[in-house]
């Protein structure tokens, strides 16, 4: 198989079980190398509560920097406990924040898959649940968690008062939308646009902007939209109505969450953040699991690794253009649950529990198998 040209990634393995679960990904990473005529640059760094206890910071400029030049950014996991007296400005979580607003990662995408061989994992019915494949579309640089003002304040009588500000402008809402309507092209072609026009000015615009921006350059796509409540209640009813769902930072990560608990488990969902494409065709993009440091099972060798090795899929799928790799790396996780190997998250009777190891073993060989 011919070479490619070489891939210059930045893994930023953070925090909790970010470290065990990015180790498995560098596995199939040496495979693709080995087996598929890849080449890939990799630098690594800390970020998050490791960085806190390196450098007193959860992210550094150098870190921002080698972003910039990645051609996309692998990241694992941050959040700490150790750092939970340290202020709002030190905390762990900064690291992922300050990571997304430097690189104008604006568009989060979250897929909710339901694996054939997990339908019975999920704690709704399979029969409302089998065969869900829909894309969460977040807004992520903008809204309630960026608007000013924001803060603290003391009042005249000595109590205080916590305010954060919604905040939205016409660009910013049409960007987002826009990934979302190219994606659904290439999928079932319908968007459901989200917000809560009823009682928010920002919601209303919401709804005017996704509206106009329809009538303009996507008539081919079916559009809907749907208050945020509802929502969450549809998703719960009827999942498989969905195929794109679009909707702003704030309520992208409530039903997101909503959504990944539909497959089953937070350890197998993937998510990739986008930016503007720029002048020479890049794009700059971050690419994560969805489950958080999980801090409790650090270090335990039970962490199921199937999200950051499918947020790897998503990055040759998006960033790198490698979509036959893509699938490889996505049919190779699909065989493996199919032969009923299960992590402690999505074990069930009559499956074989396995570590975060021996699941990631399981998968490079079963590359092998798939590509065969």
């Amino acid at each position: 198989m011919s070479s490619q040209p070489t891939k210059k990634l930045l893994i930023l393995p953070g925090d909790g079980i970010g470290p065990e679960v990015m180790q498995e990904v560098r596995h199939i990473i040496s495979w693709l190398e080995a087996n598929r005529g890849l080449s890939f640059d990799i630098s690594e760094d800390l970020v998050g509560g490791a960085s806190l206890a390196q450098y007193g910071e959860p992210l550094r400029d150098e870190v921002v920097e080698k972003a910039r030049a990645a051609d996309a950014v692998l990241f694992g996991s941050v959040g700490d406990p150790r750092w939970n007296h340290v202020g709002f400005d030190k905390r762990p979580e900064l690291a992922i924040l300050k990571l997304r607003q430097e690189l104008a990662l604006f568009a989060n995408l979250r897929p909710a898959k339901v694996f054939d061989a997990l339908v019975d994992a999920s704690t709704l019915k399979p029969d409302v649940v089998r065969g869900l494949d829909i894309m969460i579309v977040r807004e992520t640089v903008g809204g309630i968690y960026f608007g000013n003002p924001r803060g603290i304040e003391t009042l005249p009588d000595g109590s205080k008062r916590g305010i954060n500000t919604e905040v939205y402008t016409t660009a910013e809402i049409e960007r987002v939308a826009r990934v979302a309507f190219d994606l659904a092209r290439k999928r079932s072609n319908r968007v459901c646009s989200v917000e809560k026009c009823n009682v928010m000015e920002s919601g209303l615009l919401w709804k005017e902007v996704v509206t106009d921006l329809h009538a303009r350059e996507y008539r081919d796509v079916e559009l809907s939209h749907m208050l945020a409540d509802n929502c969450a209640m549809q998703l719960v009813r009827n999942p498989r109505q969905f195929d794109v769902l679009v909707t702003g930072n704030l309520f992208g990560d409530l039903l997101s969450d909503l959504a990944s608990m539909l497959t089953g488990s937070l350890g197998m969902l993937p998510s990739a953040t986008l930016g503007a494409v720029d002048n020479e065709g890049r794009c700059p993009a971050l690419y994560e699991p969805i489950h958080g440091s999980a801090p409790d099972i650090a270090g335990q060798g039970i962490a199921n690794p199937i999200a950051q090795i499918l947020s790897f899929a998503m990055l040759l799928r998006y960033s790198l253009n490698m979509q036959a790799e893509a699938v490889l790396v996505e049919d190779a996780v699909s065989a493996v649950l199919a032969k009923g190997l299960r992590t402690a998250d999505i074990m069930s009777d009559g499956k074989t529990r396995v570590s975060t190891s021996e699941m990631g073993a399981a998968i490079v060989n079963e590359l092998g198998n798939v590509q065969a």
